[in-house]
């Protein structure tokens, strides 16, 4: 069962959640655009710590956590290591695994090239490094649908499912498990969205810095992402050294969600 606390910081107080067993070094996950801690799959986290402590948290300004949100990547990778320095350095670690997923794996990528001394091993889900230009393109309906006032399932279906009937179901199965969390706390506000835009708008990437990410890296996503297309993906991991791409078949931005025991299964043997 999740255990919930928080984490005062010079950030501001930070709420988090902790699952699995004592004992290793704990995964810390970096939630997407305009999430919190209560839109990752249940199922996926009790999975993926069943055999290891995870940690995951609302970032400042975001959900039940106090401060406000930065307009940087920067600024966000760094609340990202103030966690890992407060909450994981109370469990007796100096670093954490990191799992960022979508805008969180910008950040991950990020606080990788900051605060390298960190991040043992690194997992980017559908996300990018920045800075590509050529290769498919987001869908063009993405821009208007990822900014709706409030997201309904047919918006999250598709931006992050195939149109696949296997997809699909997977997908309703998915929103349905995240809407039945019992307590779940505040959206994210219109300041906290408008502050990730621009620091999403401002990020210069790392695809110039990618040699630098000379850690274990474990780039994955589905193969029909319309959010983030998988060729970024492909680029990231042709560029840093120690990268390592999965690519999931009939499969978009939240694939992570629709095949979880398979891509449990790669981070287990990634994180071994």
């Amino acid at each position: 069962m999740a255990r919930s606390f928080d984490l005062d910081t010079p950030h501001g107080r930070i709420a988090l959640r902790e699952s699995g067993p004592d004992g290793g070094i704990p995964l810390l996950l970096l939630q997407r655009f305009r999430g919190t801690m209560d839109d990752w799959d249940p199922a996926f986290i009790e999975t993926i710590s069943a055999e290891r402590r995870v940690i995951w948290f609302d970032s400042a300004g975001i959900g039940r956590s106090g401060g406000r949100v930065p307009d940087t990547v920067g600024g966000m990778a760094a609340i990202a290591g103030g966690v890992i320095d407060a909450a994981i350095g109370a469990l007796g670690f100096a670093q954490a695994d990191v799992l960022g997923w979508s805008l969180g794996g910008v950040v991950a990528q990020q606080l990788a090239l900051d605060a390298p001394h960190l991040v043992r091993r690194l997992i980017v889900a559908g996300s990018s490094p920045g800075g590509i230009t050529d290769g498919p393109q987001p869908h063009p309906r993405v821009p208007q649908v990822m900014t709706h006032a409030v997201n309904d399932a047919e918006d999250f279906l598709f931006l992050f499912y195939p149109e696949s009937e296997t997809a699909v179901a997977a997908g309703r199965a998915s929103l349905a498990r995240i809407a039945a969390q019992p307590d779940r706390g505040p959206r994210v506000t219109a300041e906290a969205f408008m502050a990730q835009v621009k620091a999403i708008s401002s990020w210069q990437g790392v695809l110039h810095r990618a040699a630098e990410l000379r850690l274990p890296i474990l780039v994955a996503n589905g193969a029909q992402d319309v959010m983030l297309p998988a060729y970024r993906s492909y680029v990231l991991s042709q560029q840093a050294p120690y990268a390592k791409l999965v690519l999931y078949p009939d499969a978009g931005h939240a694939f992570l969600f629709q095949e979880i025991e398979d891509f449990a299964a790669e981070i287990d043997r990634f994180l071994a």
